[in-house]
């Protein structure tokens, strides 16, 4: 999301307008080059080192930038054992604004170099969310393997344009004939491309806004582009929405396959504000169908997992990476010199469960890299920075979870056994939260979606965040949190529970 459309986002929710449909020029018609020789963009100077990394609330295992704001994640793309993630990002402050395209690298997922801005601002407006792909087959003429990027410029509409670079995201060159798809306003944006085999077509999914849906475009040199369907399902009680950050995925479903399209929306999230739905079916190269199915899906039941997208160019694997943040307070958190982090990475799966598909989502087994051994946990946790703890619990009868820390704070999780329904509770007790008005949600349920007499939960706790998964990822729950010292306090009441820890190193040096 754009922070300039968020008063007309709150107008549009209290009057609960529904608007659809929408329109597109012929890219091939009528453009005017930007510049007649292009030169690559030079990169902004690498960001100065920061004190350690070791502000308060400053997370030690999930990405941040040295400094300033960003949002949603762009541009991920995996390259010569590389995994680059661009990302929305203010290089002159703290707040949201002069939208670029930040840059970070890494080899293992866990562990993030920080690189120059990749893109700035241009004559056609900011930099918005979109993606990148490696041409291989050099099907746009830059070159075999260059690596080019897909955004929407975001001036006096958003219009999709595009960007490419031949030393690895080191340099960008716009190409001179942006935009590549026209618009004549502020709902068409964030696209994400992709390879159809079947097709022998490059495919771009475009979020429609305010006008909700996904436009789907097809072309065979990622210049020429041309409209091939339009998808929107009505959900029900949420009639006026932004649909943004789409991501159409192919997955391996009991012996077959299905295709999974992703999108954020906001405001109208689980409970409020952000969060990321998704859609089940079949996509034949123009249209995308959705399985008949209870609409929305949700993939995460939190309030901080937003604008999430996928690694392209990861063979036989779907990682995504998430925005841990939500528009509600987005601009208030207390965090600085830096504002808003990633979500750890985690590995998408689609598998049966009650008799229809699940999307489900578990942190990349890179994490193992920076964990220690497992430990028995007892109701003191000798942990100073990030850790996570597993617990076996039984679903015989109700359960409380607390962590906590010197502070009397706490951090409350819920399980009720007869609705196997996990339930958090994030109020003033749970530490800083009086710098918005939003923050403080005494209530959030998930769906466990497990059978048997147990559940096992993974639990990611750092210096301002906790992630809840159940161990083969058919629930999460991302959210914030702002307690003075990170919890280190650990109490279970109800069902039997076994409680293992194990640290996770910082991944600063």
């Amino acid at each position: 999301m754009k922070l300039r459309n968020i008063s007309k986002m709150m107008v549009i929710a209290l009057t609960a307008v529904t608007i659809i449909g929408c329109g597109s020029d012929d890219p091939k018609q009528d453009y005017n080059p930007l510049i007649d020789d292009p030169k690559p963009e030079q990169p902004t100077e690498k960001p100065t080192e920061s004190s350690g990394y070791a502000e308060q609330y400053r997370p030690q295992i999930h990405y941040t930038p040295n400094k300033n704001w960003i949002n949603d994640p762009n541009g991920m793309v995996y390259a010569d054992g590389v995994y680059h993630l661009f990302y929305q990002y203010n290089p002159q402050g703290n707040s949201w604004g002069n939208m670029s395209w930040g840059h970070a690298t890494s080899t293992d997922l866990i562990h993030w170099e920080e690189k120059a801005v990749a893109m700035t601002r241009d004559e056609l407006g900011d930099i918005f969310s979109g993606s990148a792909v490696i041409d291989k087959d050099n099907t746009a003429g830059f070159g075999n393997n260059a690596m080019i990027a897909i955004y929407t410029s975001a001036g006096t509409a958003q219009q999709q344009s595009l960007a490419y670079s031949t030393d690895g995201g080191k340099n960008f060159t716009r190409y001179a004939a942006n935009p590549v798809i026209k618009n004549n306003d502020d709902n068409l944006r964030d696209p994400k491309v992709f390879w159809h085999e079947g097709s022998k077509k490059w495919i771009m999914a475009l979020a429609k806004g305010w006008k909700m849906g996904t436009e789907f475009y097809g072309s065979t040199d990622l210049k020429n582009w041309t409209h091939l369907s339009t998808f929107f399902v009505p959900l029900s009680g949420r009639p006026s929405l932004q649909w943004e950050c789409p991501d159409l995925i192919q997955l391996d479903y009991k012996g077959g396959k299905k295709w999974v399209l992703i999108v954020s929306v906001n405001p109208g999230g689980p409970i409020l504000g952000s969060g990321t739905m998704y859609f089940v079916g079949d996509f034949d190269g123009t249209t995308f169908t959705a399985d008949n199915l209870d609409y929305p899906l949700w993939l995460d039941y939190g309030m901080d997992n937003y604008a999430g997208v996928t690694w392209s160019n990861t063979p036989n694997r779907h990682i995504l990476i998430g925005w841990m943040n939500n528009w509600q307070y987005a601009g208030d958190v207390p965090c600085s010199p830096w504002r808003s982090a990633m979500t750890l990475p985690r590995e998408l799966k689609l598998i049966e469960y009650d008799g229809k598909p699940l999307l489900t989502n578990v942190v990349v087994n890179e994490i193992d890299k920076i964990a220690d051994q497992w430990q028995n946990a007892s109701a003191t946790l000798n942990v100073k920075d990030a850790y996570q703890l597993r617990l076996d619990i039984g679903l015989d009868k109700n359960s409380t979870i607390t962590l906590g820390n010197d502070n009397n704070e706490k951090f409350v999780i819920d399980i009720t056994a007869s609705d196997r329904i996990l339930t958090v509770h994030r109020t003033s007790a749970t530490g800083q939260s009086s710098f918005n008005g939003t923050f403080s949600i005494p209530s959030m349920k998930a769906p466990l979606n497990t059978t048997g007499n147990s559940v096992t939960l993974d639990i990611f706790v750092d210096q301002s965040s906790i992630e809840i998964f159940t161990q083969n990822g058919t629930m999460s729950m991302t959210n914030l949190v702002f307690p003075k010292q990170i919890y280190n306090k650990l109490s279970v009441s109800g069902a039997e529970c076994k409680a293992q820890i194990r640290k996770l190193n910082r991944i600063w040096k």
